[in-house]
């Protein structure tokens, strides 16, 4: 398949998703920021069974999200990974997000279901229906905020089986 193929077909992904978290609000939804919007570098300390789902994430992230090359998280961990600066941050085994709730809408981003969370810098999504929590926060600068998502869909959907976690 060539680039020329790919790349529009790339790019209507990132508009629909954006579009349905537009969407969302006039839908009568709202999403919750949290009240600690400081970057969210803490390392998690997941149960045993998210533990080493994570683990296995970790090893299938991809090199680069959104065209960001990965760097190394300090601190450096197996729960944890940064593309770019200013970082996208993956915490995967993080605890279930307080905006979660039965009237909570989520967005689907090739086959992940996340909960959007739109921060003073950009968004926070978290997984939903998946055995472990991952959460990644992405920064203003790369709006549309969903993009990275396109890019680790594929390492989530392979190393955190749906569930609830």
């Amino acid at each position: 398949m060539n680039s020329a193929y790919r790349n529009p077909t790339r790019r209507l992904v990132p508009l629909s998703a954006a579009a349905a978290l537009a969407l969302m609000p006039v839908a009568g939804c709202s999403f919750t920021g949290d009240s600690d919007d400081t970057k969210a570098s803490a390392v998690p300390s997941p149960a045993p069974r998210a533990a080493a789902m994570c683990r296995t994430l970790h090893k299938e992230l991809p090199d680069a999200v959104n065209g960001l090359k990965r760097g190394t998280a300090d601190p450096s961990s197996d729960y944890t990974a940064v593309w770019g600066d200013p970082a996208v941050q993956l915490r995967c085994g993080v605890p279930r997000p307080e905006a979660m709730g039965s009237k909570t809408a989520s967005a689907e981003v090739n086959g992940v279901e996340w909960l959007p969370e739109k921060r003073d810098d950009g968004y926070r999504f978290t997984t939903v229906l998946r055995r472990a929590y991952v959460e990644v926060t992405v920064p203003r600068k790369y709006s549309p905020e969903v993009n990275p998502l396109l890019d680790l869909a594929r390492a989530v959907k392979k190393s955190v089986p749906k569930g609830v976690a």
